[in-house]
């Protein structure tokens, strides 16, 4: 299996996307043990880069989180990820997706 570094997000709904974390976070340990999560989490406060534009996609401290996951190709990713609670109740707003090769650390080869 090939890994992808996953960039989510987030809708600007703290309120919905509290309601909604529990399972999300259920659907992602489920990945885990499945061996297609290598690992998730928050990205906090603002990036070093300045803001892309007015989307908020970059640089300005929205809310959104990095996933390491395991897949045949990035179709086979993405439809994994569309069974996320997150993505089911509209609150990933943008997501993207690159090869991943970690080449040092714990995911190298």
């Amino acid at each position: 299996m090939t890994s992808f570094a996953v960039h989510y997000t987030y809708a600007d709904r703290p309120e919905s996307l509290d309601a909604v974390r529990p399972e999300h976070r259920a659907f992602l340990r489920a990945l885990l043990e499945a061996g297609t999560l290598l690992a998730s989490g928050p990205l906090v406060g603002p990036s070093t880069e300045q803001p892309a534009g007015e989307d908020g996609h970059e640089g300005d401290g929205t809310p959104g989180a990095l996933l390491l996951v395991r897949g045949r190709d990035v179709a086979d990713v993405l439809s994994v990820l569309d069974d996320d609670p997150f993505a089911r109740a509209g609150l990933v707003a943008h997501r993207s997706v690159r090869r991943w090769d970690p080449v040092i650390g714990p995911f190298a080869s």
